[in-house]
């Protein structure tokens, strides 16, 4: 059976995701989800949760949305076939059945959900045109109950769970003299109705007659079969039917490959797959998770198929801010706040940008367009949000929309704003044991401005003693966090909000020059700067450091 799973649609937020990036991903998933019932609409996260956003999330009872690390084209994104694993010790008959069923010529072979070995058509075709001994079955340790399904046959006499370990197949023919130099104890004797044939074969210790032809057996003949410990069956076939057959009981585990099994996992880039499927002549692969557990298999076809990993992109539109492998992404959508940045896309998508303060503003804004009423502990998210990106309203980006969607979403979550704000910031700027490099990236992005790549960190707090604690931790560590982020200038804005101020660390050629000339101020130390009534990254610090540099 093809794989017929509804393959989400995830909402996902910028790379070190701060509490709007998070929130927008849930509140606008629901509300895709609201409306559009049919697809499925997945929150997901491309970075580490923040302390603040994680207060967040555990005051309004959510999880964190999903982790997703990139969106290039997946092994899982492919059309699988989900054919069940079987077991070791199925009968070569039933497994070329149920290849002809499903038209696939490899199943693969499992131990409760883990892979252990493959068979192929051309495995079962060789075992068809190879010569047997006459001992094949027992030393492929055939189970009685395959013997008696590949034969269509009944089971008079002994226990169908037993296994045949030892003795060979023969054919009884001629006189029951003559049985008598064929058959040795142990062996398997394919007979028809004669009286004498059956009783020469259980006297001879044969651990089982056959009887073809739906030939009817004696009640002596089952008695003395008891006594002996000989097995009867019998079967409607004919005798060169039976001897055609029953070599097809076999296990698979006779034949079966079990080393050196090329598997794809689930994960797996399809980019990176596809130079190992060319250079190999199977035609279906095993997939497995990262437990080695069976999941079904692809073929080469299947890559033609291979669908994109469709994306809503939310609080962002630079693509150094993206989730990884977005060029390989169907991008649906772009809800933002932001300036417009470098993500382009093949074909038009439905984009809205607003300059608000927030990226819940805008997905408060739709929720009314839409009718769809916003659950308590979801506007508690969005609230959060507006409060963290305006600053509790202080924030130059804050507007009119920003207070009507925070007041309206308050009174429905039910929260006081002042007191959600403290407990936020509170929550947010605790150090505990906190390197300075997760300090910085607590809230931090990317910029480009023309071939420089800029990157701006911003830790928030309400606390005026811990603002000189952040600084005296940071500080001497930003050269050497700006070389391992790989950007030409690393500015690190530590934001008082009762005070409406930052202080600016900065790192990089010429990062001094720019803030001094950008902001009309002097270096104190040249290591940072003090920038009353600056509060915003995005109004203030990133349009004053790109219009500088340009």
């Amino acid at each position: 059976m093809s794989d017929n799973i509804l393959r989400p649609i995830y909402v996902i937020g910028h790379k070190n995701p701060d509490t709007d990036s998070i929130a927008s991903a849930i509140a606008y998933a629901y509300l895709k989800q609201q409306k559009e019932p049919e697809e499925l609409f997945v929150a997901a996260r491309c970075g580490n949760i923040s302390s603040e956003t994680q207060y967040v999330l555990d005051r309004f009872d959510f999880q964190p949305p999903r982790f997703i690390g990139d969106v290039r084209t997946q092994v899982r994104d492919m059309e699988m076939r989900r054919i069940a694993g079987v077991s070791e010790d199925m009968s070569l008959k039933d497994a070329w059945e149920i290849m002809k069923e499903h038209k696939v010529v490899t199943l693969c072979i499992t131990e409760g959900k883990k892979l252990t070995a493959l068979i192929t058509t051309g495995d079962i075709m060789e075992s068809y045109m190879g010569s047997y001994e006459a001992n094949t079955l027992s030393d492929a340790k055939t189970s009685y109950t395959n013997i008696v399904a590949t034969l269509d046959a009944e089971m008079l006499v002994g226990d169908i769970n037993d296994v045949q370990t030892e003795g060979k197949v023969i054919i009884a023919s001629g006189t029951p003299d003559a049985m008598e130099e064929q058959i040795s104890p142990h062996d398997i004797v394919i007979l028809g109705n004669r009286y004498e044939s059956q009783l020469c074969a259980i006297e001879m210790e044969a651990d089982c007659i056959i009887v073809c032809a739906g030939a009817k057996v004696t009640e002596s003949i089952k008695r003395l079969a008891t006594e002996k410990g000989c097995k009867i069956i019998v079967t409607p076939h004919d005798t060169f039917t039976v001897a055609r057959l029953i070599y097809q009981s076999m296990p698979l585990r006779y034949f079966m490959r079990s080393k050196d099994l090329q598997t794809f996992k689930a994960d797996d880039i399809i980019e990176d797959v596809l130079p190992i499927m060319a250079s190999t002549r199977h035609r279906y692969f095993p997939v497995v998770d990262s437990a080695g557990n069976y999941k079904g298999m692809v073929s080469r076809r299947n890559f033609l198929g291979a669908r994109k990993k469709k994306v809503i992109l939310v609080d962002h539109n630079e693509k150094t801010q993206t989730v990884n492998g977005i060029e390989a992404a169907e991008l649906l959508e772009i809800i933002d706040h932001h300036r417009l940045g470098t993500v382009t896309t093949s074909k038009p998508v439905f984009f809205r940008n607003q300059p608000v303060g927030c990226t819940c503003t805008i997905i408060y804004q739709m929720f009314q367009d839409e009718g769809v009423d916003i659950p308590e502990e979801i506007a508690g998210l969005m609230l959060s949000a507006i409060i963290s990106d305006t600053l509790l309203y202080r924030s130059p980006t804050c507007t009119n929309a920003d207070r009507i969607a925070g007041d309206n979403l308050a009174r429905i979550a039910g929260v006081d704003p002042e007191e959600l704000a403290k407990a936020m910031f509170q929550a947010g700027s605790n150090l505990g044991g906190k390197s300075a490099s997760e300090i910085l990236h607590q809230d931090y992005k990317k910029f480009t401005a023309g071939r420089h790549t800029i990157a701006v960190g911003q830790i928030s707090t309400m606390d005026l003693n811990e603002v000189e604690t952040i600084k005296e931790k940071v500080q001497p560590e930003m050269e050497k966090l700006r070389e391992q982020d790989n950007v030409d200038l690393l500015f690190f804005m530590v934001t008082n909000i009762l005070k409406e101020s930052s202080d600016v660390l900065f790192s990089g050629n010429g990062a001094e020059i720019i803030l001094e000339t950008g902001f009309n101020i002097t270096s104190r130390d040249h290591k940072s700067v003090f920038l009353p009534g600056v509060v915003s990254r995005k109004k203030q610090m990133v349009p004053v450091i790109t219009e500088t540099m340009q």
